[in-house]
């Protein structure tokens, strides 16, 4: 359910907050490890719930055993969730990635699709997922990929009023140059991630905490 919030309009610093984020963290490359938009899509759906480095542990070995779309397309479910238990939620992320490897088979002529519309039909993926695929896999930038971090510092930082992923896409996309929105993402999750953590902020140590409306300081 969308829920609007209350916050203060902070766009017309969001230039001067996200320049500063990105001299904090000017290395924002993808953690998921995979060499092509398959691994990438598997390892995507694979990271809901999950952190990028049990993901990367799991699909170590994975990616060694299921070497193809026809791989994991012929794969047991039972035998495909054991091998990806750790990283929870395993039954429902084997289904999906089993029957989006049969509908890239049957319907996209063995290979990921290259657009949100038609990556949209996978199982188990969403906007947040498409967007990374196309970004990472493709290099194609259509939008911003929205993770729970994204969401959260969205929010705080005054960037927008909703809680809702495709919102928030719209107002950062309305805010950001198209080129930068994928790492635009990915400054924000590791600022999420190391700095402003949901439970415990560390306002103090924030580089934008002058700026930031939610600034515990």
């Amino acid at each position: 359910m969308t829920t609007q919030f209350q916050v203060p309009d902070n766009s017309e610093n969001f230039n001067q907050i996200f320049k500063l984020l990105q001299d904090e963290y000017p290395n924002t490359e993808p953690m998921l490890h995979f060499k092509n938009p398959l691994e990438l899509m598997v390892a995507t759906i694979l990271s809901a719930q999950c952190t990028d480095k049990q993901v990367n542990k799991v699909t170590q070995v994975l990616f060694k055993k299921y070497l193809n779309v026809e791989d994991f397309a012929n794969a047991s479910l039972d035998e495909l969730g054991k091998d990806i238990y750790t990283t929870g939620f395993y039954h429902q992320k084997a289904k999906h990635i089993i029957r989006s490897a049969q509908l890239i088979l049957t319907e996209f002529d063995g290979k990921v699709p290259d657009t949100m519309e038609d990556l949209l039909k996978l199982p188990g993926v969403g906007r947040k997922t498409a967007n990374i695929v196309l970004a990472r896999g493709f290099g194609i930038i259509g939008g911003i990929a929205v993770d729970t971090h994204v969401t959260r510092l969205s929010l705080k930082l005054g960037f927008t009023q909703y809680n809702d992923p495709k919102k928030i896409e719209i107002d950062l996309m309305a805010l950001a140059e198209k080129k930068d929105l994928e790492n635009l993402s990915m400054t924000l999750i590791l600022h999420g991630r190391n700095v402003c953590i949901a439970r415990r902020p560390k306002c103090g140590e924030c580089v934008v905490s002058e700026l930031c409306p939610s600034s515990e300081v």
